[in-house]
């Protein structure tokens, strides 16, 4: 997807002004303290919607994962249909598919299939029965296929299929807005 507008420049190399404690919360998900990376995440993800921000429904999202990994599935799941519910609000029912179906699948595979349900039928709810996905041929150019798992500014994950890119081989990380080069 390509988003870049000429009123927002890409970010080269890593950022300098990376919050310490979002560094922080990523790397507890990567040591499998889920909880403790949970409270972060929701303390990003209040602050980021007070003020309108961009991240917001990223970091409700990632907090959302957290709890349910942490085995707190019901606040999980509220955090994760409220970042879906900005990005809904926000219009851009392509990204809130394409974030839906990996969170469906995600909970699927985690035996959680009664929540993947209610999330599935959320989903038909709110995306509007008009709305018809962007064809896949998109740009003049291929997007690459390998990027980073994670971020190398900030450790957060990196979805190839859910990340703005700018160019071919450079993408946005969805937490920091570090530019991202493909291998």
């Amino acid at each position: 997807m390509f988003r870049r507008g000429m009123n927002r420049p890409l970010r080269r190399g890593i950022r300098a002004d990376i919050p310490p404690a979002l560094q922080r919360a990523n790397r507890l998900m990567a040591a499998g303290q889920y909880a403790a990376a949970a409270d972060i995440f929701e303390q990003f993800a209040h602050a980021a919607q007070e003020r309108n921000g961009p991240r917001a429904p990223q970091f409700f999202l990632e907090a959302g994962r957290a709890r349910f990994l942490a085995g707190e599935v019901a606040i999980g799941m509220i955090h994760i249909k409220q970042g879906m519910t900005i990005i809904a609000n926000r219009g851009n029912y392509q990204r809130l598919q394409k974030v839906g179906n990996r969170f469906v699948n995600e909970l699927n595979q985690r035996g959680l299939t009664a929540d993947a349900s209610d999330l599935e039928a959320w989903l038909k709810q709110t995306i509007p029965g008009s709305y018809t996905p962007a064809p896949v041929s998109g740009p003049a150019f291929a997007k690459p296929r390998l990027l980073p798992t994670n971020c190398p500014g900030c450790g957060g994950p990196i979805h190839a299929d859910e990340v703005d890119w700018s160019d071919a081989y450079t993408a946005e990380c969805a937490y920091c807005g570090t530019a991202v080069r493909a291998e």
